[in-house]
């Protein structure tokens, strides 16, 4: 087979990527690269020998070791030869198989199958161990990581619309990431565990079998049984797209979670917020003529990276329409999938990477907090006030907090400063801090970090609960 620097190569997955994330592409190339196709296609025919021979009861330990052999060890470059001839790629492979097997199992290969038998069937087992091997293996090593820095209680000011919100916890803006992110990976798993092959013959009804055995649908069985696949429920000459369809929008789903995990992160590394950021090495280089930059650059790549797949969907929705029972117009199309997965997942190589390495500016997030509220220093507890006052029976208490608000705006003093000068609200507020049994009643405007809700004990329960569930 031809080698080639892979310099030389197109694809940025095929130079940059698989130098940057080695070992992930690595283990990609074992299941959806080019010989990684052809040997799947092989192990699909001798499923379809060993399905024809078990049914006739000649199966044989000895020939099944034989036979699982040859589909490891057929040459891709053979095949390739081989097309370069039939101009078809399943009857290529067929011809190269067919001088490899046992001389007396030769008229088995491909009897009674259509190429969408074995094609379909083996991009299912493909895209299966793919996704069950290498995908869900790296998402759970994320969410777990996720799930350690959900349980910081750190404080933080919330944010909505951009702005400074109410007070959490670190660990409480990560849940959300844990939540979401999690909900996908048992999806992701579920759907992978769904993916379907088929038996039926170019049309999907079984004439080609049917002329070989009396139950044609026990002889799919057997040779999906082989591969640790289901049949589709129905068949034309394709399996029904929506097995495949459902688990890359799955896939999408968490690769758009994982890319708003990155945004986050990385807006939370401007030099205005300053609340964490991304390990930067002794030798790293962040600006080519500002040295004392220090880009997050790593989350930006996974943003880029979900601006480049995502799209993808499209393509795969296309897919799944084919007239009648079939034409080619997913031929060219579904061998991207295999890019699609590959994206996908050196973008959560790259944040787990991130997410491993991150660091958390306590002082940051103290300094944000403190002076959150806009042009009110601690402005962040008007709600709380406004809350209080209003169960101690004042109608209005939106306006007196508000007009509280701009008092210490006018005077350049804390809310907490203004909130004391109006003695009657101060009161009135600090008895139902008492009556809920807050500690220090008095002083708890004085700590915007004490009114955090439930953000911690919520960030605890997520955190606890998936990664029991990524074991």
């Amino acid at each position: 087979m031809e080698s080639r620097s892979i310099f030389l190569n197109i694809s940025p997955l095929d130079h940059r990527y698989s130098l940057s994330e080695a070992a992930v592409f690595d283990s990609l190339s074992s299941y959806i690269s080019e010989q990684a196709a052809v040997i799947s296609c092989a192990k699909a025919e001798i499923a379809l020998i060993k399905a024809h021979l078990s049914v006739r009861g000649e199966l044989t330990d000895e020939l099944v070791k034989k036979l699982d052999t040859i589909a490891w060890t057929i040459d891709p470059s053979l095949v390739y030869e081989e097309e370069e001839k039939t101009k078809h790629n399943i009857r290529a492979l067929v011809n190269v198989l067919k001088t490899m097997v046992p001389e007396e199992v030769g008229p088995l290969v491909h009897l009674g199958a259509t190429s969408v038998d074995i094609l379909d069937t083996a991009l299912s087992v493909r895209v299966r161990d793919c996704v069950q091997q290498v995908v869900l293996p790296l998402l759970k090593e994320l969410e777990t990581c996720l799930c350690t820095i959900a349980d910081a209680e750190t404080p933080q000011v919330g944010r909505t619309h951009g702005q400074h919100a109410v007070p959490i916890t670190f660990g409480f803006a990560i849940a959300e990431y844990v939540s979401r992110l999690g909900k996908s990976i048992i999806e992701i798993e579920r759907l992978s565990k769904d993916l379907r092959g088929k038996l039926a013959g170019p049309v999907g009804a079984y004439n080609g079998p049917s002329m070989i055995v009396s139950d044609p649908q026990d002889l799919e069985k057997r040779y999906l049984d082989y591969l640790g696949l289901q049949p589709s429920e129905h068949s034309t000459q394709l399996v029904e797209p929506e097995y495949l369809l459902r688990l890359l929008l799955e896939c999408n789903v968490a690769f758009g979670v994982i890319a708003n995990l990155a945004d986050d992160l990385r807006n939370l590394q401007r030099s205005e917020v300053g609340e964490v950021f991304e390990y930067f090495s002794a030798t790293q280089v962040g600006s080519s003529t500002m040295p004392q930059k220090r880009n997050p650059w790593n989350s930006e790549h996974v943003k880029s990276l979900w601006k480049a797949f995502a799209p993808r969907v499209m393509t795969f929705f296309m897919d799944q329409i084919s007239e009648h029972q079939r034409d080619l117009t997913n031929s060219a199309s579904q061998r991207f999938v295999a890019d699609y997965l590959a994206g996908f997942s050196m973008a959560v190589a790259r944040m787990k990477s991130v997410v491993s390495g991150l660091h958390s500016d306590h002082e940051g997030m103290a300094r944000n907090l403190a002076n959150a509220g806009g042009k009110v220093k601690g402005g962040v507890l008007a709600e709380p006030a406004y809350i209080l006052l209003a169960e101690s029976g004042i109608s209005d208490a939106h306006e007196v907090i508000r007009k509280i608000t701009l008092d210490a705006e006018k005077n350049q003093i804390t809310f907490y400063e203004a909130l004391i000068k109006d003695t009657d609200s101060f009161g009135r507020i600090t008895a139902q801090l008492e009556k809920l049994g807050v500690e220090d009643p008095k002083g708890f405007f004085a700590h915007p970090e004490r009114y955090r809700g439930l953000a911690a004990e919520k960030a605890h329960s997520l955190a606890k609960k998936y990664s029991e569930l990524m074991k």
